[in-house]
């Protein structure tokens, strides 16, 4: 029996009963019911009543060639039918991860050459942690092993994931973190700049709070720095462009490794295949997943730079980590695939020299000026919108948050799937986005934001 064969409400009921969601109050949920998606095509979702919802997230960060790829499918089909599964342990290997692997140091910065796989970014993250430690140790300097990251940093929801991370309610539910892991400001003007500090200063500023803590635990106690190079779940948090410079001279100085999280940023998001590569960023290690198969296979890249990689097989023996789908051989095959399309169709180009400029503009001209919006910022096609109650102050609605919610429903409401988080709304849309459909989507984000003044204006 298949999905059509049930109404909206049985499957709902059937949700309700059987089925826990990822970050969801499940009381809310399942007084109202989930909406159920059934289709995609193109940059576009439908529900199960028929309902078009232009995807302003590109699913979860992840769908940049769009929906309805057949070329994927015929992929996975194949691979599939010749080899549906075969494990990287044993000293064994297959097709597929292996010339991906080579096409992934081809597309990675000069120095980063090597590649461990898994299933998701938090898996990657948890990978890398362990990466790195054992570098030190197998260096001779198991001490160096603290990790420096930022609040509201998201690098995942597995233990390490979380630890990583530094998002406060994650921290409180996980009743005990990974040790030697700490957490400094975020490079966010918006809210933490001084009264007249440029973008410059403040980048140099944030900066510097990586270097008062790696002198606060002594430079030979710390292993690495971690950060996305656009924070994205934490409100598409973008750094001034003297912010990454001045991390690296800061890691470079005090023998501190260079951890990357690329989760959301990789594969043409800033209009490069990496951000690494917009921030002119060298990093030791670059986690990747989300866009790597476009969301069509889960599928996680790690990829490691040559200091790293050169230690782990010259001094490290057997290295005691690895999943049961590390490089499944069908989710390489869609990732390959996935790629040359994003090549063929020459989407990162796309994103640096149109659309992107495009959205930013867009943006700036046909939301900015909005009475609840504070401040839009884009890079690439990533952006965010921030909901306030005083432009001038930058006073936001209480309770924090409650506004941004009142905005995402309207959105939807009107066919358009934005995400809030905290006060912000944010953007990440299929990089197969048009001018055409941005445009589209700034006609549904200014109504959504005039229903929702309506709305507050009531409290």
């Amino acid at each position: 029996m298949t999905y059509q064969n049930y109404s909206l409400k049985q499957l709902q009921q059937i949700d309700a009963a059987h089925h826990l969601h990822p970050f969801t109050d499940h009381k809310e949920l399942r007084e109202i019911g989930s909406r159920i998606i059934t289709r995609a095509e193109g940059p576009f979702i439908y529900d199960s009543e028929g309902t078009e919802i232009l995807d302003g997230m590109a699913g979860l960060w992840c769908v940049n060639v769009g929906y309805g790829r057949d070329e994927l499918a015929d992929a996975a089909s194949a691979q599939m039918k010749e080899l549906p599964y075969y494990n990287s342990f044993f000293k064994c290997s297959t097709p597929t991860p292996v010339l991906l692997s080579k096409k992934l140091a081809e597309l990675a910065p000069k120095h980063v050459s090597q590649v461990f796989y898994g299933s998701s970014g938090s898996e990657a993250n948890d990978t890398a942690l362990r990466l790195v430690r054992h570098y030190w140790a197998l260096e001779g300097k198991p001490e160096k092993n603290r990790v420096i990251s930022r609040k509201s940093a998201y690098h995942g929801s597995t233990i390490a994931g979380t630890s990583l991370g530094g998002m406060e309610p994650m921290h409180k539910q996980l009743g005990g973190a990974v040790p030697n892991i700490v957490h400094v400001m975020m490079p966010y003007a918006y809210e933490l700049a001084l009264p007249g500090e440029s973008d410059h200063d403040f980048g140099i500023r944030a900066a510097k709070a990586v270097e008062d803590a790696i002198l606060e635990a002594g430079a030979e106690n710390v292993a690495a720095f971690i950060g996305e190079p656009v924070m994205g779940a934490g409100g598409v948090k973008i750094p001034p462009m003297s912010y990454w410079p001045e991390v690296q001279r800061i890691c470079r100085k005090y023998d501190v490794l260079l951890m990357l999280d690329e989760v959301i940023t990789g594969y043409g998001r800033t209009g490069e295949w990496f951000a690494a590569q917009t921030f002119g960023i060298e990093p030791d290690t670059i986690t990747t997943a989300k866009a790597l198969t476009s969301g069509y296979q889960p599928l996680s890249a790690l990829l490691v730079g040559d200091r790293v990689s050169k230690t782990l097989v010259e001094k490290g023996g057997e290295f005691y980590h690895g999943y049961t789908y590390s490089g499944h051989p069908v989710a390489c095959a869609v990732a390959l695939k996935n790629l040359e399309i994003i090549e063929r169709e020459g989407l990162v180009d796309r994103v640096k020299n149109d659309t992107g400029p495009y959205f930013a503009q867009a943006l700036q001209e046909r939301i900015a000026g909005h009475s609840l919006v504070g401040e839009v910022r884009s890079i690439g096609l990533m952006g965010a919108i921030e909901i306030v109650k005083d432009k001038a102050t930058k006073e936001r609605y209480l309770p924090s948050g409650s506004a941004a919610v009142v905005v995402r429903d309207h959105a939807i409401a009107h066919g358009m799937m934005l995400r809030a988080t905290g006060d912000t709304m944010i953007l990440s849309p299929p990089l197969i986005w048009t001018r055409e459909t941005i445009d589209m989507a700034c006609d549904r984000i200014a109504k959504a934001l005039d229903l929702a003044a309506a709305d507050l204006r009531k409290r």
